[in-house]
């Protein structure tokens, strides 16, 4: 077995969405969740088929993210590994939609983060083990970082008050 890491290309202010599921019918309801969820979502999304022609299934609305999500999947390689790349939205609009969809077994990470996937490869195939999201900690939170912390998320709408 060989273990490697593969980085998650994409701009800064994109975010992500970094899954795994079990049916060539993801593509399809992946794309439905995300226009449901957010008028106007601008996406895109790869799914690394695992049998048959073991291809790279796409869709999206976006098709800079379309093809990024395809490339990103395609250097993954991971079997029923799904990418979904979004532009002006946040994966707390369509987090709990994807994870409603009948077959997505799990979610690695949903982040802005530099993303590295860790993927180990036999001679089967490849798969993730896990994901390195963002930078390590640097310190603990003090008195003033919670008030901060507080402060910002009613400035930006997620909590009333």
């Amino acid at each position: 077995m060989e273990i490697r890491v593969v980085r998650i290309e994409k701009p800064a202010e994109v975010n992500l969405i970094l899954g795994q599921a079990h049916f060539i019918k993801t593509v399809e309801d992946l794309h439905e969740a995300m226009v449901s969820s957010v008028p106007g979502a601008r996406f895109g999304l790869a799914f690394c088929e695992s049998s048959g022609p073991a291809l790279v299934r796409w869709s999206g609305t976006d098709p800079e993210l379309v093809d990024l999500a395809k490339r990103n999947a395609f250097a993954l390689g991971c079997g029923h590994a799904f990418l979904i790349l979004m532009r002006g939205m946040y994966p707390i609009n369509v987090l709990n939609a994807i994870k409603m969809v009948p077959e997505v077994c799990r979610i690695f990470c949903a982040t802005a983060n530099p993303v590295e996937v860790i993927v180990a490869e036999t001679e089967q195939g490849r798969g993730v083990l896990g994901v390195i999201d963002g930078i390590k900690s640097k310190g603990i939170e003090t008195e003033k970082d919670q008030s901060e912390r507080v402060a910002f998320l009613r400035k930006i709408g997620y909590k009333a008050g």
